[in-house]
């Protein structure tokens, strides 16, 4: 069974840090581009970083110098560290991957082969 499975969001105060997960079974993600996406009450699901299996990156506006992205093949599992959290980065955060080396595909126009099942993060004091 295909699945991704998030895992690492929970309340945090503003300046902290978080690390989620994103744990692939099923298929084996490095021969596929991996991303995450956030998408916080009343607004559009926003492309937040992606990696692809050949270690090209591609990181929003929004969260450029405060998030990194990472792959641990050898775990099937790929990372994203936010630091310095805002507020405005309260949302439910999704994993998606796409096969192939995509990054626009997936990033910029959110076409993917799957999604998880989100884990909410909340910014706040």
């Amino acid at each position: 069974q295909v699945q991704l499975v998030e895992s690492g969001g929970g309340l945090v105060q503003p300046g902290g840090s978080l690390r989620l997960s994103c744990a692939a079974s099923g298929f084996t993600l490095d021969t596929y581009t991996i991303g995450w996406f956030r998408q916080a009450p009343g607004k559009e699901r926003e492309g937040v970083s992606c990696i692809s299996n050949d270690g090209n990156t591609y990181y929003s506006d929004s969260i450029k110098g405060r998030f990194t992205i990472s792959g641990d093949y050898a775990k099937n599992t790929v990372y994203l560290q936010m630091n310095t959290l805002k507020p405005e980065d309260t949302a439910v955060y999704y994993c998606a991957a796409v096969k192939g080396r995509l990054l626009g595909r997936l990033c910029v126009l959110g076409e993917s082969d799957y999604w998880g099942q989100g884990t909410q993060v909340t910014v706040s004091s």
